[in-house]
């Protein structure tokens, strides 16, 4: 198995494969996963961390491997009104939501009783599978909590 132990976000070194993770995964500092070549693999970096869609891993024979946010179950706001954007944002963010912040869009894991709440103030969550890349946090760490606070999906 091959052992990745460090973190880079630039892709001038050539790969050998793509770990595609969902944010789940992402937030985790130790982990197993396949490469989309079939290579098995031992995550070990440093923990606090996220990783990225784009980042690169080295492991410890001195191969790169490349990660890609996997496509997943997400609830996804499209608003031109940026005060009602806000809102949204802020009522989300109020209940420790993972989210993505956009120009003119927000986006959080999937769940219903959100979206519901959202539908409340006027907008029109939609679902859809896509990469969820949230913010890392108002400190810079990488951690992130999803669903509404309990730790389980809708």
């Amino acid at each position: 198995m091959l052992r990745l132990t460090e973190q880079a976000n630039t892709t001038e070194m050539p790969v050998i494969g793509t770990l595609l993770l969902p944010m789940e995964t992402r937030v985790k500092s130790r982990f197993r996963a396949t490469l989309d070549t079939g290579t098995e693999v031992g995550v070990f970096l440093e923990r606090g961390g996220m990783l990225r869609d784009g980042d690169v891993l080295r492991a410890e024979s001195g191969e790169w491997v490349t990660v890609r946010a996997a496509p997943e179950p997400v609830s996804t706001v499209y608003c031109e009104d940026p005060l009602l954007l806000a809102r949204a944002a802020y009522h989300l963010g109020n209940r420790h939501i993972a989210l993505q912040i956009g120009p003119g869009v927000l986006r959080y894991l999937h769940d219903h009783v959100l979206d519901d709440m959202l539908r409340g103030i006027g907008l029109n969550p939609i679902y859809e599978d896509a990469a969820f890349e949230p913010e890392a946090g108002a400190y810079g760490h990488g951690h992130a909590h999803g669903g509404h606070g309990h730790g389980h999906h809708h």
